[in-house]
């Protein structure tokens, strides 16, 4: 007994060194190691603090510039990101910041952006991502071969037949909307209105018809428990990366996890009462969840391998933060730009009567819509929903003229290329949508403006959210002049996109 005690407790110790020396090396060794190359390769920062890194400083500033709106002007960069700007001012474009035990470091090369997004298995999205899971799943978060068939099941639901089958839903919607402001103007022909609840009702609607087709309705709920999740992630910023975050009692967190759990059985209910009625040959295939399933049961069929009930909810739930979300702050930023602006409304406005009159619109001739095409560009240049993308490195990784160590983070600083005087000129804060008149490409040759990422990776309902951003500014545009109303606040701030914090309120006319 005393030898089989002595081996039991020599297990015991070395189990707990084994365990302790990961814990040692992941909260310090490794980090001050990557930090030496860091320094060793020029990169300049803050000093590794202990498990955190620059999380507090980050989450303070991000807390304290979330109290006020800022001044009303497209050069928005140090007001969104104050903690990101103050890092790359202090020390300078070849820089990194501290993300927990992991080190973050800039990448403002456009070269060297489009490398890294060419290249999605050496650089891969950084895994865990703490609450990035919950909310948003499927295709966005998956890698390597399962991202492979993921893009070739769910491809089908984003071609060109499709996007025209879901025309008439969004136009429908859009005007659903203009209707209620026409509401609002009826007794005195304009209205002072925050315009962002509408807009982001309206994505909800468009998004909650075209996934869910007759079960909309139930749909609605995913879009408020995500709403509501994103909201959650702010009020837990500080604990973002403590270990066991999960199971800190806040309030947060509680809700947080019910929500989770909420949005999983909705999406199961929903999933099984479809494949139930495709079974029974009841059920529509038209939406995009009728369309997943059935190139789901396809690729079964003639492959055996295809999405378990998990991966289809996990891309039930990237349809709606990634269908309204864009799609949402592309329009409200829109508005918010031609109401400043006025001189492209109008040529808006009158490109659109030019089209399609006053009558129905039609899905060919919105390749036609030049003008508000480039508007819409110039919008995702100065307000691109998403403002900077992340990549890691699993193993030692050649970028450019460096060999970058495994457990880097790299921050493609989208944004900040986008603002960049040195790339787009003195002029890079101004609104100038002629800069794209001669199309995107010549317009952004070597400039890395990449509002749907790029790559194989290329965001897949880019085609979606700039078809219902023409159609709902068509429809405004026919309906409305619009101006900022005196109570407008300007409030640009990321989240999973860039809403306005504050709303939108703006004062519409009738024409």
């Amino acid at each position: 007994m005393e030898i089989v005690g002595k081996v039991v407790i020599a297990i015991l110790t070395a189990v707990i060194f084994r365990w302790g020396w990961k814990v040692l090396n992941w909260v310090w060794l490794k980090p001050k190691k990557l930090e030496k190359w860091l320094r060793d390769e020029g990169y300049k920062g803050n000093s590794y603090k202990l498990l955190m890194g620059d999380i507090i400083e980050l989450a303070t500033m991000v807390n304290e510039a979330k109290k006020d709106p800022i001044p009303i002007t497209h050069d928005i960069v140090p007001y969104i990101l104050p903690f990101d700007h103050k890092i790359i001012s202090t020390y300078g474009e070849k820089s990194f910041i501290w993300f927990g035990p992991s080190p973050r470091v800039y990448i403002r090369d456009p070269e060297l952006i489009n490398e890294i997004l060419m290249r999605p298995n050496d650089f891969q999205k950084p895994h865990p991502e703490p609450f990035r899971d919950s909310i948003i799943g499927g295709l966005i978060n998956t890698e390597g071969h399962k991202w492979t068939k993921h893009r070739k099941i769910i491809n089908p639901a984003f071609n060109l037949q499709n996007l025209k089958n879901m025309f008439s839903v969004m136009g429908s919607s859009c005007s659903d909307m203009v209707h209620q402001w026409e509401l609002l103007t009826m007794e005195t022909g304009s209205v002072d209105v925050d315009v962002w609840p509408y807009i982001d009702n309206l994505a909800g609607e468009v998004i909650s018809r075209t996934a869910f087709g007759s079960s909309y309705e139930e749909g609605r709920k995913i879009f408020r428990i995500q709403k509501e999740q994103i909201e959650l992630i702010f009020k837990m910023m500080f604990i973002l990366y403590l270990p066991g975050r999960r199971f800190i009692p806040t309030k947060a967190n509680k809700k947080y996890k019910a929500n989770i759990d909420e949005l999983k059985a909705v999406l199961s209910g929903i999933i099984t009462k479809r494949k139930k009625a495709i079974e029974m040959g009841e059920g529509s295939s038209d939406d995009l969840l009728g369309i997943l399933l059935e190139s789901n049961s396809k690729q079964l069929k003639e492959h055996g391998i295809g999405l378990s009930m998990e991966e289809v909810i996990e891309e039930c739930k990237l349809f709606y933060i990634a269908g309204s979300e864009t799609t949402s702050n592309l329009i409200v930023w829109t508005m918010v730009c031609l109401s400043l602006h006025q001189q492209w409304q109008t040529k808006a406005r009158e490109e659109i009567l030019e089209v399609f009159g006053t009558g129905e619109l039609d899905f060919e001739r919105l390749k036609d819509l030049k003008n508000v095409t480039m508007i819409l560009y110039e919008v995702l240049r100065l307000y691109p929903p998403v403002i900077m993308i992340t990549r890691s490195t699993t193993k030692e990784t050649k970028l450019g003229n460096m060999m970058i160590p495994s457990g880097v983070q790299l921050a493609l600083a989208t944004i900040f290329i986008n603002h960049d005087r040195k790339v787009w000129g003195g002029d890079a804060a101004e609104f100038r949508p002629e800069r794209f008149s001669d199309g995107v490409s010549i317009a952004t040759k070597g400039k890395g403006f990449i509002p749907f990422s790029n790559g194989p990776r290329i965001c897949i309902g880019q085609n979606f959210a700039m078809t219902e951003a023409k159609i709902a500014m068509a429809v405004i545009l026919r309906s409305f002049s619009f101006e900022l109303s005196p109570s407008y606040k300007h409030s640009p701030f990321p989240v999973f996109t860039m809403p306005p914090l504050f709303g939108a309120n703006l004062i519409l006319r009738n024409i």
